[in-house]
C-alpha cells in the first residue's frame, strides 16, 4: 500500500508495507478519507509519539470500506461502510483497527462526512459526559470553539440542553460557533475572557485545549463544584494553580486524552455516540462540519492550513475520495 512517511518533517506519499491482520477482534479497511488533528501534527514534530505498539504512521480517525475480518468479528461484515477512531495510522490505504473502534456511517451521511466525526465526536463526548459528568442544565465554556471539537462540542450543548459560552480567534469564527449554538462569544484578541464569561453566569465546566496561558482566568470564571477537563496545550504546560481558590470552591481540574485508552474504553466511547449521537446525525439535529479538503498527497497544505489556526472544523485528506 501507500501511506504517508515522515521524513526529518517532511512527509512524502511513499510504498509502505500493508499492516498486519486482521487478529482476533480486529478489521481491515480500505481508506476512503482521512481527517486532519492538531495531534498529528505534534507528532510530526516529535512532540507527540505514538503509544506503543502502534504504527509510527500519522491519522487518528479515517471512514472506508471493511475489506477483511478477523476470527470472532460478528459485528462487521466486508462490504460495509464505517468511519474508525484510530492510535495511528490513518495517512494511508489500509487500516487494522479493533473492531470495537468502528461505527456505521450514519444514515444520510457519505464517506466524506463521516471522516469528519470520530475523533471530534469521541473528544467531545468523553470529555463533556464522561470526564465532566455534565449534570441537567449545567453551563459550559468552551475554548477554540471552531475547532473540530469545538464545532463537535457546540453542537451537543445545544442538543442536550447545556448552554455555552465559546471562544476563538475571529469575528468569522465566532459566527458560525453562533450558528451551531452558542449562547455567548469572545474573541480572544480582544484580552482576557474572564469578565464577559462571569458576566454570563460563570462556567459549571470548561473544554480547554490551551492549557498554561487560560489556566488563571479559567479558576476565575470556574463556578462552586466545577470542573476544568485540559485536553491540550496549545497555551504552553506550565502554570501557577491557585490552590485556595481550588479548595474553596470545591473545584476539580482533570486531565484528559483519548489517544492512548485501549480499545475496550475507545468502545465504550463509541457506543454512546451510536446511542446518543448517531440517530440525531441520521435526523440532521447534529453535522460534521468540514472546512476544506486536500488529495492526500497534497498533506503538507492541510497541514499548513491547520497550523495557521485557519480552519473553521475538520480538514479532510482525500485518500480514494469515495463518497
Amino acid at each position: 500500500m501507500h501511506a504517508i512517511a515522515v521524513d526529518q518533517e517532511r512527509l512524502a506519499w511513499r510504498e509502505h508495507p500493508n499492516p498486519p491482520g486482521p487478529a482476533a477482534g480486529e478489521v481491515r479497511l480500505t481508506v476512503a478519507w482521512a481527517g486532519v488533528n492538531r495531534a498529528d501534527l505534534m507528532q510530526r514534530a516529535g512532540h507527540y509519539p505514538p503509544p506503543p505498539g502502534v504504527s509510527d504512521i500519522l491519522g487518528l480517525e479515517i471512514s472506508g470500506t471493511v475489506s477483511e475480518v478477523g476470527p470472532g468479528v460478528d459485528t462487521l461484515r466486508p462490504g460495509e461502510r464505517g468511519c474508525a477512531l484510530l492510535a495511528g495510522g490513518g495517512y494511508a490505504e489500509e487500516v487494522v483497527v479493533d473492531a470495537r473502534q468502528v461505527l456505521p456511517v450514519p444514515e444520510g451521511l457519505d464517506l466524506r462526512e463521516a471522516a469528519a466525526l470520530p475523533e471530534v465526536f469521541a473528544t467531545a463526548w468523553l470529555n463533556l459526559f464522561m470526564e465532566g459528568q455534565l449534570a441537567a442544565g449545567e453551563r459550559v465554556l468552551l475554548h477554540a470553539g471552531a475547532s473540530g471539537v469545538g464545532t463537535a462540542a457546540i453542537q451537543l450543548c445545544r442538543a442536550f440542553g447545556h448552554p455555552c459560552f465559546v471562544t476563538a480567534g475571529s469575528d468569522a469564527k465566532l459566527a458560525v460557533c453562533r450558528e451551531l449554538g452558542a449562547d455567548a462569544v469572545f474573541n480572544r484578541h480582544e484580552g482576557s475572557f474572564a469578565d464577559a464569561v462571569k458576566a454570563w453566569g460563570g462556567a459549571d465546566l470548561i473544554l480547554d485545549p490551551v492549557g498554561g496561558a487560560y489556566l488563571a482566568d479559567n479558576q476565575r470564571v470556574l463556578n462552586a463544584d466545577g470542573r476544568l477537563v485540559l485536553i491540550g496545550l496549545m497555551g504552553g504546560r506550565h502554570a501557577e494553580l491557585d490552590l485556595g481558590r481550588m479548595l474553596m470552591k470545591r473545584q476539580r481540574l482533570i486531565g484528559s486524552t483519548l489517544r492512548a485508552k485501549p480499545p475496550a474504553a475507545k468502545g465504550a466511547i463509541l457506543d454512546a455516540l451510536r446511542a446518543h449521537v448517531w440517530p440525531r446525525l441520521a435526523k440532521g439535529e447534529l453535522r460534521p462540519l468540514i472546512d476544506r479538503t486536500w488529495p492526500i498527497d497534497e498533506v503538507e497544505a492541510a497541514h499548513a492550513h491547520v497550523q495557521r489556526d485557519a480552519n473553521i472544523g475538520k480538514v479532510l485528506l482525500a485518500v480514494s475520495g469515495e463518497r
